[in-house]
């Protein structure tokens, strides 16, 4: 039996579109071993999942050194056949580097990718998504196929949000850790007065959102509005966005949800853009953002804690009228 360990212990975004991986091993080698390193507090993304046999949770909050070692040591006596590391951190690389893996594959952005067997160039701006670069790590014992990300909430998970479904419903994700990709709340007001009566909408997040999602709900003065961030874990709220009428979100980990789910997806990028490889995969998506051209975006591969002009255009000059659809 060949054994497989998936390596990505960055952050739930990342996990998912890791998923391909797990899709695509899984038909190639049907009888193998797969088994994923992720980071604590991303487990129950993979939990239940029908084409994992094992999750490796590495804590890095607590004693992250120490238990870095602790990982590696499990993994070295797991004697894996592949190892695939999706990460270009020197941490993951220390651990592909001592996994004892006949064959370790990574990118070359790693630091310590002159040690992998296979090292392949991470291109951002080239076309690709980031779920086709990732798969580039498995070609050579695949072959070019693409394959989607893919989550597998359980019957319990959808029976869980099934009272939600009672009527027509619109999921909104409205915050991201990162500021400036984030639209403006006073826009996903706007966007919420103009929602056709006979629709709820659901505010979707973590319980690091609730505040913000309340905030919307008591400035909107609109009572169609429940806030559920916080309230779902994260297979739960896969769930819920599966059946919307349309999920929106911003360049975040929802977005990358809806994907796995082939979930209805408006997506608003701000600060960043779609060329960096990280749009919505849904069969049924769309992309917003500005059309004025702006000298300042993209600003960064990823976001900011603040517009580093200070005016944040690239999120107000978006028209509402952008992300209508028809009800």
């Amino acid at each position: 039996m060949v054994k497989f360990l998936i390596i990505q212990t960055a952050f739930i975004g990342d996990v998912i579109l890791a998923t391909p991986l797990i899709e695509k091993l899984h038909h190639f080698y049907p009888d193998s071993q797969i088994d994923f390193l992720l980071r604590k507090g991303n487990e129950n993304l993979l939990r239940n999942h029908p084409y994992i046999d094992n999750i490796i949770v590495w804590n890095k909050k607590q004693h992250k050194v120490k238990n870095l070692f602790r990982v590696i040591k499990r993994i070295r006596q797991k004697k894996y056949d592949y190892v695939m590391n999706l990460q270009r951190f020197a941490s993951s690389g220390i651990i592909t580097t001592f996994s004892g893996a006949k064959l370790k594959a990574g990118f070359n952005k790693n630091p310590f990718s002159f040690a992998f067997t296979r090292s392949i160039k991470h291109e951002i701006g080239n076309g690709k998504h980031e779920t086709e670069r990732n798969l580039q790590l498995i070609e050579e014992i695949t072959d070019p196929s693409f394959y989607k990300p893919k989550l597998y909430p359980t019957t319990k998970d959808f029976e869980i949000v099934s009272q939600y479904k009672m009527h027509p419903y619109i999921c909104i994700a409205p915050t991201s850790v990162w500021f400036t990709k984030q639209f403006p709340a006073e826009k996903w007001i706007e966007l919420l007065k103009t929602i056709k009566p006979g629709y709820r909408v659901f505010l979707i997040g973590g319980p690091d959102d609730k505040e913000s999602c309340d905030n919307i709900i008591a400035e909107s003065r609109l009572n169609n509005i429940t806030n559920l961030a916080g309230r779902l874990t994260f297979l739960q709220t896969s769930a819920l966005m599966k059946n919307a009428a349309m999920n929106y979100v911003n360049d975040s980990a929802p977005m990358h949800m809806a994907s796995a789910m082939n979930a209805k997806t408006t997506a608003v990028f701000c600060s960043t853009i779609p060329g960096f490889g990280f749009g919505p995969l849904a069969d049924d998506s769309k992309v917003v953002e500005t059309k004025e051209n702006l000298d300042c975006r993209p600003c960064g591969l990823h976001g900011y804690k603040k517009c580093p002009e200070e005016h944040f255009k690239c999120a107000f000059t978006i028209n509402v009228d952008q992300l209508k659809f028809e009800l």
